[in-house]
């Protein structure tokens, strides 16, 4: 609306309610390593063969999710990796830069967002030679990454059980306290602005002199628009392509389980490098997520494996209880090469896109909003755009 637009959101669910109520809460500002990493395909066979370990495939997806497979493998290739990083690394460097302002001005700083790191730990000092490319390239891509001895690792958190023989602080880091907070926060200084908001589910659209011209609901009400962005996570493949654009995006379904503190402490997000899961300490209690299920949209969820994060999290913080606790899945929208789509229609002129943001959509969604904006009103972006085009996959 900064830019002078009259701005509708419509959503098949309530704000807040969709993959951001439930995630880890961190603004992982360091994260520009992608998900597909050099070497990445000795493990995936280990990986399918456990329906509990930090990746599974429903086998029934399968044969839906091999062409995205074949191309989250192709991306794992070095030369590919070191170039995803610095692309990734373009945005997460503005995060910050961006957020600050639009969370003072929805008047939720201080009191839900804190800064103070992220700690990386590792039950043996290989396991942490292990992780050393992927460290290196984040560091020379001005990521701040300072070794921990076993000591130090305890100092920190003297809650942790004394399995972990170092660790590495992120010191750019950031979490926030309450997801559903934050998003219901920013929807009511949204709508305090003049924004609307419509429960809708759209499910195609209306073209008129050659332009999609309005949007056609379940209802079957038609709501017409100058311009439209999509932007609906996981949902967003199926718009993209009745738009004209096809894209590979797939979901990545993520458990966590939050129980209360019951005399737990933890000052920060601690990453358990080894077994691929967080534990953050938010308002509510402690969150233990993390893992990867290649399951679609629409098969149940399988709360054995939040079950399984949480008995993995009960290793590093042994006086966690579930008592009280409560579970959730949610599906992270993912494209093959880790990178988000931010662009616009190469089929429409007043046609955007902002998806496929994988396990950082909060943190690279004030940038993902300033990118769009800047697109829409033909401004000139911070960074070279090309690499996130929604075409780049097309050939």
């Amino acid at each position: 609306m900064k830019k002078g637009y009259d701005v509708t959101l419509l959503d098949r669910g309530e704000p807040g309610m969709g993959a951001s109520f439930g995630n880890a809460g961190g603004i992982a500002v360091t994260e520009c390593a992608p998900i597909a990493m050099p070497g990445v395909w000795t493990n995936v066979p280990g990986w399918l063969m456990d329906p509990l370990g930090p990746l599974s495939v429903r086998w029934s997806y399968l044969p839906k999710m091999m062409p995205w497979l074949i191309r989250f493998l192709a991306a794992s290739s070095k030369s590919r990796v070191e170039q995803i990083a610095t692309e990734l690394a373009a945005i997460l460097n503005r995060a910050w830069e961006d957020y600050d302002p639009v969370i003072a001005d929805a008047g939720l700083s201080g009191a839900v967002f804190k800064k103070e790191g992220a700690m990386g730990v590792y039950r043996s000092e290989k396991t942490r030679r292990d992780a050393e490319y992927g460290i290196d390239l984040r560091r020379r891509n001005g990521v701040k990454i300072r070794d921990l001895t076993k000591d130090e690792v305890r100092d920190i958190e003297p809650d942790l059980a004394p399995i972990f023989t170092c660790g590495v602080m992120e010191e750019d880091w950031g979490r926030v306290l309450d997801p559903f907070r934050i998003v219901t926060g920013l929807y009511n200084h949204f709508i305090e602005r003049g924004g609307k908001f419509q429960n809708a589910e759209v499910i195609d659209f209306v073209y008129r002199d050659g332009k999609p011209r309005a949007a056609m609901t379940a209802q079957g009400e038609q709501i017409t628009f100058d311009k439209v962005v999509i932007a609906c996570g996981a949902w967003s493949k199926t718009l993209a392509t009745r738009l004209g654009s096809s894209v590979p995006l797939d979901t990545e379904r993520g458990y966590n389980t939050t129980v209360p503190y019951n005399g737990v402490k933890l000052s920060r997000m601690i990453i358990c490098a080894d077994d691929s899961f967080v534990l953050t300490p938010m308002e509510m209690g402690i969150r233990v997520g993390g893992a990867v299920e290649l399951g679609g949209l629409v098969a149940a969820p399988n709360y054995d494996r939040a079950k399984a994060l949480f008995a993995k999290g009960k290793e590093v913080l042994p006086k966690l209880s579930a008592e009280g606790g409560t579970e959730w899945m949610g599906f992270r929208p993912s494209m093959p090469d880790s990178k988000p789509v931010i662009s616009a229609s190469p089929k429409h002129e007043n046609v955007f896109f902002a998806f496929g943001h994988g396990h950082l959509g909060l943190t690279m969604a004030a940038t993902t909003g300033r990118l769009i904006a800047d697109l829409m009103s033909e401004a000139t972006a911070p960074i070279n755009m090309t690499p996130y085009r929604i075409d780049r996959f097309q050939g």
